[in-house]
């Protein structure tokens, strides 16, 4: 994997990342206001960015499995770290979403 590829690929998982969490924040926060249609879109667009992480998180081991190098270095970990950060908030988020759905029922 080029060194500017692979740039490219990490940024994009911490962009990814980042925006897995900001969504699932953002559902919280609309659940609490009662707003479950604003909640459920949030927790849409959650999955898709965690669609696109994915995506190149697939490439990458697919590139791996094929015998080309890719590099793990910090900035790997640190995107890495966003991806996984993004998604247990998330996974947390479709709960207290249903909590606060519940709560209003």
């Amino acid at each position: 994997m080029q060194d500017e590829t692979r740039m490219s690929t990490v940024m994009g998982l911490i962009m990814h990342g980042g925006s897995i969490k900001g969504y699932a924040l953002q559902a919280i926060k609309a659940a609490r206001e009662g707003d479950f249609e604003a909640a459920d879109e949030f927790l849409s667009q959650s999955m898709a960015e965690d669609k696109l992480a994915h995506d190149a998180q697939t490439e990458m081991l697919t590139q791996a499995a094929q015998g080309e190098n890719v590099p793990i270095d910090i900035y790997m970990v640190h995107a890495q770290d966003h991806v996984m950060t993004g998604i247990a908030t998330r996974e947390l988020a479709i709960e207290m979403v249903a909590l606060y759905r519940k709560l209003a029922d």
